[in-house]
C-alpha cells in the first residue's frame, strides 16, 4: 500500500461498534486483519491522494462541516471492489443526503482548486466502508459468510470529517459536523 492522504468520514459510537464487531470476528477467524494492523478507524473514504496541501484542506474542511449536520448513514449491504486489494465492505444505503454531502464537499474542494480524481468525482465515487483487505482469494467465500451473519442493516450517523495520513493511519486533525470544534491529533 503506498504512502498518502485521505478523507474520512467518522461514525457515531454505537455505528462504529457495529463495524469494528465485522474487523474482530473476521481477525479471529484470521481472514483479515489488515485494517486493525495499520490502525484504522471505520470510515467511509470521500477523497484521497498521494500528495494534499493540508493547511489548504483544514481550511476547507473546517469551513464545510461548520455547514453540515450529521449525516444519517445505513449500512444494508455487503459487497467487494473489483481490485487486486481483495477489500470487503459494508455498503451504505445510497441515499441523496449522503450523495450532495459528497458533491457539496467536492464543489468546496474544486473552488479552492483541488482536482478531484476519477474514483471520487460525485458521478463515480462508490461510497463503502471497508471492513476487510487483502483476503486471501481462497478465504472470500468464507469472509462473505461470515458477513452475512450481520444483522443488516445497521444505522447510525457520520459524526465528523478528518484527514488522514495512511499507511498506518495517522489523524491529521478531525473536525465535527455542525460544530465549530476541531481536534488536532
Amino acid at each position: 500500500m503506498s504512502q498518502g492522504y485521505a478523507i474520512e468520514l467518522y461514525f457515531d459510537p454505537a455505528l462504529e461498534n457495529q463495524v469494528l464487531k465485522a474487523w474482530n470476528v473476521l481477525a479471529r477467524r484470521q481472514i483479515s486483519t489488515q485494517l486493525i494492523e495499520i490502525e484504522s478507524r471505520p470510515h467511509l473514504t470521500l477523497f484521497s491522494s498521494p500528495f494534499m496541501d493540508i493547511a489548504k484542506l483544514e481550511n476547507i474542511l473546517r469551513n464545510f462541516a461548520l455547514k453540515q449536520e450529521p449525516l444519517s448513514l445505513s449500512f444494508s449491504s455487503i459487497g467487494s471492489l473489483p481490485n487486486d486489494n481483495n477489500v470487503l465492505f459494508l455498503g451504505p444505503t445510497p441515499s441523496l443526503s449522503l450523495l450532495q454531502f459528497h458533491s457539496q464537499l467536492c464543489d468546496a474542494m474544486k473552488k479552492e482548486g483541488i482536482e478531484i480524481g476519477d474514483e471520487y468525482r460525485p458521478d463515480k465515487w462508490i461510497p463503502y466502508c471497508p471492513v476487510a483487505e487483502e483476503v486471501p482469494k481462497n478465504r472470500i467465500a468464507e469472509a462473505f459468510t461470515v458477513l452475512r451473519d450481520l444483522k443488516l442493516p445497521v444505522s447510525g450517523y457520520a459524526m465528523e470529517i478528518s484527514l488522514v495520513e495512511c499507511p498506518p493511519v495517522r489523524e491529521l486533525f478531525s473536525v465535527a459536523l455542525g460544530t465549530h470544534h476541531i481536534s488536532e491529533v
